[in-house]
């Protein structure tokens, strides 16, 4: 097994808690080698500069969320930043009262670099572009890269870090500037309340401009209104640092389509077609935006993405494609639950990382999977119920007790396995729900 031990414990302790597991999870990838492919070419056209918007469409535990944790691993790896954040019903992508900002703020919160993959990002990335002005600076000043750190140097250091954000972004570069040469005095003078108050700018957490002016001297704050724009500011810096692009992913769209306002739902679908026109138009650079949701997020034409002409003229299925034909090149990727075959390898995956984690050998073989399988998908309910996600959990539930139970038969325990539904009750809403 090429696995860490710490991934093997993560990937073990998330399946049976119902999870994507964080890490490792190229691990346990089966059957998506085609939209994997896929992937790595779009990444290839961000890498030139293109932007990229990818929507991915599947049934509830058809494994969107897993694809979401599994392009983290690829795009880290080839050098970029990425965030995954979920739609929530306290965030999403336009409102008036601070829920937009919520889901701004998510994204900088949760933005991963590959020597940082669990989040909290960005005062990493602050401090390393820094250092690349810094070492300009010096090298022009004919400065040691030492001396230039003294605080009688702050004013050329600043005067450079605003000169090198005005030449990489556009509208509120000017603020975005200021903040981060707030940010390198605080740094520079070991004042961690200016650090603190500058990062707490750029991940939006003011919310009234009065205090941004107390803290930091600025008139401007971050906003429902302009948070798109930080994106791309963002994207620009981190490309200025050497990272290949900006990814972003954003998942349980679900709740765009559960936004009771017809008038909200509709303004949240007009900013996702900004950001798609803005992404295919070349209106942007080193952008890679996805968003996951169900069929009915997409195709319900009364409050689906297909109930906003613009989006739906856009989104519609290359009518070529039918079953059996695949095209990845379009913006819609469906995502179809994985086949017995895919789970079976999948299950073996798994039987050895469990036996690596806890360093024993269980005494289950091919035919006991192939048994338990079986088993499994031919209980009452299964067809209509049984998830691939509940297909893994009871197998490592077994797996778990007889590591701990020895004696305990391993056919009575999957004879003992019970079907339920696992779907959420709220994931669809009666199509006579009343709107305002």
């Amino acid at each position: 097994m090429t696995v860490k031990p710490k991934e093997a414990t993560e990937i073990i302790n998330s399946l049976i808690g119902g999870i994507v597991p964080r890490s490792g999870v190229q691990h346990i990838a089966v059957g998506r080698d085609d939209e994997i492919a896929s992937v790595i070419a779009s990444l290839e056209d961000v890498k030139s500069g293109h932007n990229v918007m990818k929507f991915w469409i599947g049934d509830f535990g058809a494994g969107k969320s897993f694809m979401f944790h599994l392009m983290k691993t690829v795009a880290l790896k080839q050098k970029f930043v990425v965030s995954n954040t979920n739609f929530t019903p306290e965030n999403r992508l336009y409102s008036n009262n601070g829920k937009a900002l919520s889901l701004y703020s998510a994204i900088i919160d949760n933005i991963v670099i590959n020597t940082k993959p669990d989040g909290g990002a960005l005062p990493t990335l602050l401090e390393k572009w820094i250092d690349q002005v810094i070492e300009t600076t010096a090298k022009e000043s004919k400065v040691s890269p030492i001396e230039i750190r003294r605080e009688e140097y702050l004013p050329l250091i600043q005067e450079n870090i605003f000169k090198t954000i005005k030449e990489i972004t556009e509208v509120g570069g000017h603020d975005f500037g200021i903040i981060v040469m707030k940010y390198y005095e605080g740094y520079i003078t070991n004042n961690d309340l200016l650090c603190r108050n500058a990062l707490r700018w750029l991940k939006g957490e003011y919310r009234t401009k009065t205090e941004a002016r107390h803290d930091l001297g600025i008139r401007e704050i971050i906003n429902d209104q302009n948070y798109y724009d930080m994106l791309k500011n963002f994207t620009k810096l981190f490309v200025s640092m050497g990272y290949r692009g900006f990814m972003i992913n954003l998942d349980e769209a679900i709740n765009l389509y559960k936004i009771s306002t017809s008038v909200t739902r509709e303004k949240n679908y007009e900013k996702l077609l900004t950001i798609y026109n803005d992404c295919y138009q070349g209106k942007v650079s080193n952008m890679f935006f996805n968003i996951a949701g169900t069929k009915e997020f997409l195709e319900n034409e009364r409050r689906g993405l297909y109930c906003y002409n613009a989006l739906k003229t856009r989104l519609e299925t290359n009518r070529y494609a039918v079953e059996g034909i695949k095209d990845f090149a379009q913006p819609v990727i469906k995502l179809s639950p994985i086949s017995h075959t895919e789970i079976f390898v999948l299950l073996k995956n798994l039987k050895n990382i469990f036996d690596f984690n806890y360093k024993i050998t269980i005494d289950i073989g091919e035919a006991d999977i192939a048994f338990f399988m079986e088993d499994i998908y031919n209980k009452p309910g299964a067809s209509e119920f049984l998830l691939p996600r509940e297909v893994i959990r009871e197998f490592l539930n077994i797996l778990s007790v007889l590591r701990q139970n020895p004696n305990v038969a391993f056919k009575q325990l999957v004879g003992d396995i019970k079907i339920k539904d696992e779907r959420p009750q709220d994931n669809l809403l009666p199509d006579n729900i009343e709107e305002i």
